[in-house]
């Protein structure tokens, strides 16, 4: 597949104000919105590709970081919330309302590819429809489904009858075209390379892969619509675990925290910061190990070696997240304002245990580099395989180590601090080869960045005094933001930026609750990373990508 790519305007000076930007969309914007960290920009539904097009090519918002959409009882909202690769601190909010008896407006695809599938969610779950939009097919649900369930008049009691159509076969009599080899296989929604319930449409031309359609939505689990039904202080932040289940739970927290502390305006202790700062990198490296090991076993099949060394390594940093927080898996151990108690005594004991891990991670990566990017069987299989150009992985809103697998220097721990991060020295981790053996350099590489903050940490909080040892901000028992507050906030995730929109509604809990998760952005690319290869290149593309499918349904 192609995309567009529009290039900024290399001879205008990115705008910086705020006013600024309001002078360059004067002429398509109707009002002014108000964000609590993005100015936000109302524009006619028929002027959203004109607003685009001028921030992207002349003001150098290159990024369509999320795409929020919503009913109210006088209007149906989309909000596109864009930033700058080169500075994510810069960013703007795009409001598009339209009317209850005609929800629908321009789509975003033609200027941000990465609009593609968040529009389609808007439309299949809110009812929202989209001028000119590629695809404008269900997401989540499937074709048949009756209604839009975020919609106010949505009648859950209505039954839902899947007709025989729609489990034609799809390669029947007609399907064939006698002057061409191409052919459609059906890759997964169950199957071991798949990495969970993912269902790949693949059409192939004799071996080339001509197209790719990724079919998601099986493993959907409302949990937008269960975070809208608790309360921001106590309910909420067991859920973030259950996202990327696979081990990045804290990550996964501090994302949901990040957002709502900005909102309700609370302060972190710096001690709380420092333990967070720790657990959360804990959680990347073991997850990169689950990538490096379910990825070896993509590719060329090595179970027995790499993919159960690299679930023992796992399992010693899950041994410290157990010691910290009492689960292996689902920590709820975040709490808004801090962590929920201080580090497990006797503390020497923990600092002894996590210094053993990080004295043992270097032999650990020198053995995996031996045995993986020095195998040639993975080498022939990945090296100048799903390319993917810098361009397009912004394009389609690509982040973390898939971004930076194509050069794109781009880590919100850096260029959106947050926690402790902009205290301690590490480096942002890059490769310029943009194909599959790139993306899993970049991640072997991060460990070794995580183990340095984690190390540092460790001397910070052992040399802690005992009296300023403060977990936790005083933070009121109940939390009702203002009225129609709204903001979104991103961490960097394992896989990339996961990002929280909340929109308070005066209660104690949100009135809207959107998660921004990097695998879905990510997963999109895949067509273009896969067209033109085999159905080995492929699967080898896929697992590049790091997909959690529980994070990509949601």
């Amino acid at each position: 597949m192609s995309s567009e790519k529009l290039q900024p305007d290399s001879g205008s000076a990115p705008v910086q104000t705020t006013e600024e930007i309001a002078d360059l969309l004067s002429e398509h914007v109707i009002e002014r919105d108000d964000h609590l960290n993005a100015p936000g920009f109302v524009v006619r539904p028929d002027e959203v590709v004109a607003t685009l097009e001028k921030l992207r090519n002349e003001a150098g918002f290159d990024h369509l970081s999320n795409v929020t959409a919503q009913e109210y009882d006088d209007r149906y909202e989309t909000i596109y919330h864009l930033k700058k690769y080169d500075d994510p601190t810069q960013e703007v909010s795009v409001v598009v309302p339209t009317t209850p008896d005609n929800p629908t407006s321009e789509s975003a695809n033609a200027v941000y590819r990465t609009a593609d599938w968040h529009e389609r969610e808007a439309y299949d779950l809110i009812g929202i429809e989209y001028e000119d939009h590629p695809d404008p097919r269900r997401i989540l649900l499937p074709e048949t489904w009756q209604g839009h369930p975020m919609s106010k008049d949505y009648n859950q009691e209505q039954p839902q009858v899947v007709s025989f159509a729609a489990h034609e076969n799809p390669v029947a009599e007609d399907f064939h075209d006698e002057e061409s080899d191409t052919m459609l296989l059906n890759i997964g929604p169950n199957h071991p390379a798949t990495h969970g319930v993912l269902h790949l449409k693949t059409v192939l031309d004799g071996e080339q892969v001509a197209d790719v359609d990724p079919d998601i939505g099986y493993l959907h689990r409302c949990e937008e619509q269960m975070a809208q039904q608790g309360t921001y202080r106590h309910q909420i932040m067991p859920y973030p675990d259950r996202w990327d289940y696979a081990s990045s739970g804290l990550l996964n927290e501090w994302s949901y925290a990040r957002a709502a502390e900005d909102l309700n305006d609370i302060e972190v202790p710096e001690y709380a910061q420092i333990i967070r700062t720790m657990g959360a990198e804990l959680c990347r490296i073991a997850s990169h190990l689950l990538a490096l090991g379910t990825y070896a076993l993509d590719v060329y099949g090595d179970f027995t070696a790499i993919f159960m060394y690299a679930m023992r390594d796992r399992e010693k940093i899950l041994n410290i997240l157990e010691d910290l927080t009492g689960q292996r898996l689902m920590f709820n151990y975040f709490r808004l304002g801090g962590v929920v108690w201080d580090l497990p005594e006797p503390r020497e004991e923990f600092f002894e245990k996590t210094r053993d891990l990080l004295n043992d991670i270097p032999e650990s990566l020198e053995e995996y580099h031996d045995l993986v990017t020095g195998n040639e069987i993975l080498q022939v299989r990945t090296i100048d395989t799903g390319v993917l150009d810098p361009e397009t992985a912004k394009n389609y809103g690509v982040t973390g180590p898939v971004a930076r697998g194509s050069g794109i220097d781009y880590d919100l721990r850096r260029d959106d601090p947050y926690g402790y991060y902009d205290e301690l020295d590490w480096e942002v981790v890059t490769e310029d080869g943009c194909d599959n053996f790139s993306r899993l350099l970049v991640r072997m590489r991060e460990v070794e960045e995580s183990a340095k903050i984690i190390s540092q940490c460790v001397d910070l909080l052992e040399d802690w005094p005992e009296d300023e040892r403060n977990i936790q901000a005083n933070v009121p028992r109940t939390l009702k933001p203002e009225e129609d507050a709204e903001i979104y906030r991103a961490v960097e995730g394992a896989k990339g930026e996961l990002g929280i929109y909340i929109r308070s509604d005066g209660t104690d809990k949100p009135g809207r609750f959107k998660i921004r998760s990097p695998c879905f952005s990510n997963l999109q690319a895949l067509p273009e990373m896969a067209e033109g290869g085999t159905v080995p290149d492929l699967i080898a593309s896929l697992g590049s990508l790091d997909v959690i499918m529980g994070e990509v349904d949601r």
